[in-house]
């Protein structure tokens, strides 16, 4: 899964569904989830593009959408934010979060 920085990061979200996921290293939960947004990439990969945003590395995004826990995934639909979804989920709720705004 690809990580964007700060510099990148309005082009990656400009166009399409994209789904952010703001996490650090050092978060267990993150780290759970990182199979599952893979997964959820394989099988939306033609209308759903998944990046990952650490919030260490990239205060100022962090700080711009007011992450103050993680892991805080993000759905943007062509650059707006539509969606927010914080903590841990299992499967099946990520894929709900994602259907409901294809």
């Amino acid at each position: 899964m690809r990580i964007v920085t700060e510099n990148e990061f309005n082009d990656v979200i400009s166009n399409g569904l994209v789904m952010v996921d703001f996490y650090a290293d050092w978060c267990g939960p993150c780290k759970m989830m990182a199979p599952l947004l893979e997964k959820l990439q394989d099988e939306f990969k033609d209308d759903l593009t998944v990046v990952k945003v650490n919030v260490e590395n990239d205060m100022n995004l962090a700080r711009e959408y007011q992450i103050m826990n993680i892991p805080n995934i993000y759905l943007f639909k062509d650059g707006k934010p539509v969606s927010q979804m914080l903590g841990y989920h299992p499967y099946n709720d990520l894929r709900n979060f994602v259907t409901k705004e294809m």
